[in-house]
This record gives C-alpha cells, sequence and structure tokens, in this order.
C-alpha cells in the first residue's frame, strides 16, 4: 500500500485510537497523525493532489454528465436517430452538414428529410432490423444522409475503407455478412475489379451521371434515382433496438490479420462523441471542420457526431489538403478542427499565408500530436486548446486531456484512481503478454514504466462495456481475465503508454502486429500475405521502423530468399493495385532468410532493432522514393538524408 492509499485509510478509526491510547485530544491526534504521515512521504500525494485537483474535478464532472444522460437514454431506449430527431425540432433550419468540395449546405431538416427517404427505400428493398449494408464511398454529405437512414429502421450500415482493394476490399465486405452495397461513383472502377466475387450482393451507386452503361456490366441500380421517388416523411418504426443495441460497423486493423469489423452500438457512439463534446469545452454554435474520412470513427464520431447529437454544424472536406486547410476555416468561420498527427506536421511544412492568421478556430481535437509537433503548432497557428485524445473504435478505456497538457493523450486520477478503471499494465517486450504476479494476477506499471493500457469490463456499465467484433474468436483475443482480482476481465488494447506521477499518460507504441502510417493503423500480417502472394509464398517479415520528425512507423519489408535478379520495380507496380498507398513499405529488405521460431512464426525483434541502416547488416536495403515513384538502392548517404529529413517520406 502506498503512502497515498495509507492516507485515505479511515482517519476517524485512527485518530480516534490516538486519542484513547495516548490521552489526546481530537484536534492533537489529528494534527499528530497528520505528522507521521508527512514525515513517511505523504507530502508527496498531498503535493500531487494540489496539483491535480482542479483537473480531476473537472475530470470528474464531465465522467458524471455522460454518465448522467448515458443512464437517462438507457432507460428511454434512445437511439443515436432519436437523439438526433431532438436537434431537428430544437434548430430545423440551422446549418447541419457542409460539403466543402460543392458548397453543398443541409440543414437539420434537410439531413432528417433525406435520411428518411433512405429509410423507406430500405424497407422497400425487403432489409429488416439487424441486416447489414456496406457504404463504400468518399466522404460526402450523403454518406452522413445513408447511414442514419439506414439506422432509423434498424438496418446495421458496414463502412468499407475506400482505399481498400481486391481481397482486403472483399474480406471486409464478406467479414460483415452484408446484404447489399452502396458505392459511391468514383468507386466503379475497384468494384469493377471484383466483379466476379460479389456473388449476390444488391448494388447501388450514388453520384453516378445519369445512363452509366458501367452500371449494367455490375447490375447495380441508381440509387439517387431511387431516393428521388421515396418520400421524405419519417418511416414507421420497425425494429425494437434500444440504446445498447447495434448501431454500425467500423473496421479497424487490429493487432494480428485483416481488418476486424468493430461493433459500434448506440451507447457506445453517444459516449465517445459525448465525451468530445464535453471535454474539450464545445460549444452548440461551434462549427467543425472535418477532413478525415467518414469510414473512421474519428471523422464519423466524433466530428459529425457533434452534429447528430449536440446540434453542430460540421464542414465535411473529402481528402485533407494542407495547402486549403486554413482558407476552407476562413470561408466556412470553423471554430474546431479535427487532425491526427500527421496534418499538424504537414500544416507546418506549408509556406506562411494569410488565412492562418484571419481563422476563428480556437479548438483542435485529435490523437497523435508529438509534443515537438504541438507547441509549434499552436505558436504558429494560435490555437488556444488542443484536444488531445486516446482511444480505439472498440475500447473501454478512452483519454482525453483537459487541461491543455503538452504530449499527454490524457490522465486517470491518482487521488481516486478507482473512479475510472484503466491501469498501465506491465508486459513482456518481445511477445506483447502481460506479466502475471505468484497470484496469476497482472502487475501494475509505476510512475515512468511503460506497460499496455486496459480497461475493465463490466457489461452492464455502458461506460465500461465492450462490445468486440463481427467475429467472436477475435472478440475473445483483445479479454483477458483475472487482472485486477480473480473472476474479472479487462480489454487488452494492445498499446504501449507510460503515466506519469501526476496521472498524466503518453502515448508509447502499438503493440502486436499493428503500426500507425499515415493516419491509418497498418495490419502487418495482411501485408504479409499480399506481398507473399505477390512473391509466390516467399517467406516476408513487415514490421514498423521510426524516422527521426516522422510521426507514427514507417512500413519496412524484409523479403527472403531473394534471387540476384529481384525486380523491385515489378514489387511496386503489384503492390499499387494490391495495396492502399499508406500500406506499401517505405523500405524493403532483401536478405537470405528471416528467422523463425519452433512454430514457424517469423521473428522480427532483430529486424525492428536494427531498422533500415545500411551499417547495421551487409543486406540490401531499398528505399521508396516519394518524388520518383520507385524504390532506390539504400546506400550510406541516402540514409543520413532521410535520417536528417532532407528526403520526404
Amino acid at each position: 500500500m502506498g503512502a497515498g492509499d495509507g492516507f485515505r485509510a479511515p482517519v476517524a478509526v485512527i485518530a480516534a485510537g490516538l486519542a484513547s491510547v495516548l490521552g489526546l485530544s481530537w484536534f492533537w491526534s489529528l494534527l499528530a497523525l497528520l505528522g507521521v504521515y508527512l514525515c513517511s512521504g505523504g507530502w508527496w500525494f498531498l503535493y500531487v493532489a494540489a496539483c491535480t485537483i482542479k483537473r480531476d474535478v473537472i475530470g470528474l464532472y464531465v465522467l458524471l454528465r455522460v454518465k448522467f444522460f448515458m443512464d437517462h437514454y438507457t432507460r428511454t431506449r434512445s437511439t443515436v436517430p432519436s437523439i438526433f430527431a431532438q436537434q431537428v425540432a430544437l434548430h430545423p433550419d440551422k446549418p447541419a452538414l457542409i460539403e466543402e468540395s460543392t458548397g453543398e449546405v443541409w440543414s437539420f431538416s434537410e439531413l432528417d428529410r433525406r435520411s428518411n427517404a433512405v429509410a423507406r427505400w430500405a424497407v422497400t428493398q425487403g432489409w429488416a432490423s439487424g441486416d447489414v449494408v456496406a457504404i463504400f464511398m468518399e466522404s460526402r454529405l450523403p454518406t452522413v444522409a445513408l447511414w442514419l437512414g439506414l439506422a432509423k429502421v434498424g438496418v446495421e450500415p458496414a463502412f468499407i475503407n475506400f482505399n481498400l482493394r481486391r481481397d482486403p476490399l472483399m474480406h471486409c465486405v464478406g467479414a460483415s455478412g452484408a446484404r447489399g452495397m452502396v458505392f459511391g461513383a468514383e468507386l466503379l472502377d475497384v468494384l469493377l475489379e471484383v466483379q466476379g466475387s460479389l456473388g449476390s450482393l444488391s448494388l447501388f451507386c450514388t453520384g453516378a451521371a445519369p445512363g452509366l452503361v458501367a452500371l449494367d456490366s455490375l447490375s447495380a441500380q441508381d440509387l439517387d434515382s431511387l431516393l428521388a421517388s421515396c418520400p421524405h416523411t419519417p418511416p414507421a418504426v420497425t425494429h425494437s433496438k434500444g440504446f445498447n443495441d447495434r448501431l454500425f460497423y467500423i473496421y479497424t486493423s487490429g493487432t494480428t490479420g485483416l481488418p476486424k469489423a468493430a461493433i459500434v452500438v448506440h451507447s457506445r457512439y453517444y459516449r465517445i462523441a459525448a465525451f468530445g463534446y464535453h471535454s474539450f469545452g464545445l460549444r452548440p454554435d461551434d462549427v467543425v471542420y472535418c477532413c478525415l474520412p467518414l469510414y473512421h470513427s474519428a471523422g464519423n464520431i466524433v466530428g459529425v457526431g457533434q452534429c447528430l447529437l449536440h446540434g453542430l454544424t460540421v464542414v465535411i472536406r473529402r481528402k485533407f489538403s494542407a495547402s486549403r486547410f486554413w482558407d476552407d476555416c476562413v470561408k466556412y468561420n470553423c471554430t474546431v478542427v479535427q487532425y491526427i498527427g500527421e496534418i499538424c506536421r504537414y500544416l507546418l511544412a506549408q509556406p506562411v499565408r494569410a488565412s492562418e492568421s484571419l481563422h476563428k478556430v480556437r479548438v483542435a481535437t485529435g490523437n497523435g500530436l508529438r509534443p515537438n509537433v504541438w507547441e509549434a503548432f499552436t505558436k504558429r497557428f494560435n490555437i488556444k486548446r488542443i484536444g488531445e485524445f486516446y482511444g480505439a473504435t472498440e475500447c473501454n478505456c478512452s483519454l482525453a486531456n483537459m487541461d491543455n497538457k503538452v504530449g499527454a493523450c490524457g490522465f486517470n486520477s491518482v487521488i481516486l484512481p478507482s473512479i475510472y478503471p484503466i491501469r498501465l499494465l506491465r508486459a513482456d517486450e518481445d511477445t506483447m503478454e502481460l506479466i502475471r504476479d505468484s497470484r496469476g494476477l497482472c502487475v501494475p506499471c509505476k510512475p515512468g514504466e511503460p506497460g499496455i493500457i486496459v480497461g475493465r469490463i463490466n457489461p452492464h456499465d455502458p461506460l465500461r462495456r465492450f462490445d468486440g467484433y463481427a467475429n467472436q474468436e477475435a472478440t475473445s483475443k483483445k479479454i483477458a481475465h483475472n487482472v485486477f482480482r480473480k473472476g474479472d476481465s479487462a480489454y487488452v488494447s494492445g498499446d504501449l503508454m507510460v503515466m506519469d506521477e501526476f496521472g498524466y499518460v503518453y502515448f508509447r507504441d502499438r503493440g502486436g502486429d499493428t503500426y500507425r502510417w499515415r493516419g491509418e493503423n497498418v495490419s502487418t500480417t495482411e501485408v504479409e500475405g499480399v506481398l507473399s502472394s505477390l512473391l509466390n509464398q516467399t517467406d516476408v517479415a513487415v514490421y514498423g521502423v521510426s524516422v527521426p520528425g516522422v510521426e507514427g512507423k514507417a512500413g519496412m519489408a524484409a523479403i527472403a530468399d531473394v534471387t540476384s535478379d529481384f525486380d523491385c520495380e515489378a514489387l511496386l507496380r503489384d503492390m499499387q493495385s494490391s495495396l492502399p498507398s499508406y500500406a506499401r513499405p517505405v523500405f524493403l529488405r532483401l536478405l537470405p532468410e528471416v528467422d523463425k521460431t519452433d512454430t514457424f512464426k517469423i521473428k522480427k525483434t532483430r529486424l525492428q532493432k536494427e531498422g533500415f541502416d545500411p551499417r547495421q547488416t551487409s543486406d540490401q536495403l531499398y528505399f521508396l522514393n516519394s518524388r520518383s515513384g520507385r524504390y532506390e538502392r539504400l546506400t550510406d548517404g541516402l540514409y543520413s538524408d532521410v535520417m536528417q529529413g532532407n528526403v520526404s517520406l
């Protein structure tokens, strides 16, 4: 038991004992007790408490407020569509969504009418509550109307990453069990590539020019014309879903294998959006600039959720543009912007322009902002508040930085740590397995000691639930038992964090077989499978390597048993049609063989430690030059340029 725990013991009982034994008054007994406590080092706890009490009180207020509304919505069996209906009633003519590319503005009532048409169309297709429909399109206003309308009749959308191609694409469609798919006309060629694998899937296209012949070859229908003939009045309620029932699926790379369909229930959607709203001081009159894809929870929940649940206006941009970012913010009077760490770095790399000092942005919210970029970003662009947070779509151990602590992704109270039952636990560096003590329980980390963040599971509490994935086996792999005490269970994130003595938490690394690059989670297992197939089942080890001054980890592939005439350019051409750009390895290593375990699992520890330094190995190393669009031999000189930031990745 630590000093803080001792101070929180039943003080009245101890003081009474002193008064009885020593014959002292209550006042002198308490004073003596305080003196003993301070002399034993308890002063540090008092110091920490004094430094963090304001932060903790704010955090407790936010937690209780969100919990109050979640309990209310649970009792009333509310859903995201029903909460949105309240916002429509409050301000039907207020702008809800703005599409940057077209300048189109939808009011709350317009979004409601369009989603009603989608709901009625879904019913005519024979889809019922619990059926799944895949959405495969770039970020546009119809994306929101589609999933919101489907949710109104209990149909569950599955958001497919529009960067996916071929096998990974079909895996995601199949994993959801989708009965139909709505795709954007901009992705028509992608679907034509997998035409033979679509089976009996009902296809609908939005955004296509009238009479597009290619739709006939896919047996796809023009959704826009179908919706134009549907009534815009509310559909009859055809489901009995409540606050803790399924809303939609968002895919995540996870720690192993192909993308997994993470289950998002209505309460989780509300929880994520509400914590963002209350933690970072957002207001109903704010205008949010969202340039993140809507197949991500960051864009669709943290961003669009502020519109649907709290009545904010959200500006949607199809794709991030560093050169247009601040111009857009000025044009639409944005007061809140969303980011991932890479976005902030890209903005800093832009030449100074007038709009960056004319905007009204006061809050930037997101994750992955490095400390050295953090301060430069806030100073140059005069951003008053950074709302950094940590959390995966499916996790129950989200964190939020509520007091602008540079570099921290959140905190947990040192004074009352059990209020929010998350912990950092010791893990084996190589296997990422949780380390256990003699009792079989997990071992908490000390301040400054890296560990895996976990959250205790309580299936009866919407704040502590873990809804998992569509695949039950994948769900089971993320749950550990006998963690805090015998018989309990916890969600294991796989992410390495560090907590300081004040309870601030700092992101350290992504464990397992996933690394983050260009704002995307990259599954090494998935990329290994693609590369191995392209190279006639050659052994391939894929892993992330750190590059100075760059967020995330760049992908590196070690390819075994390579012949002297290995063609890097041919491999790159094949990868361009099989992998999204962020999943293509930046570095290649050609070697005789890769290390394996006795069970034939590839060992990556040595490869990761050696990285892409040509001085560490005699193997051939290559670097993907983004400017020339080709792999170049990684010499000592080129290695030095990469390390010094003279070459763009």
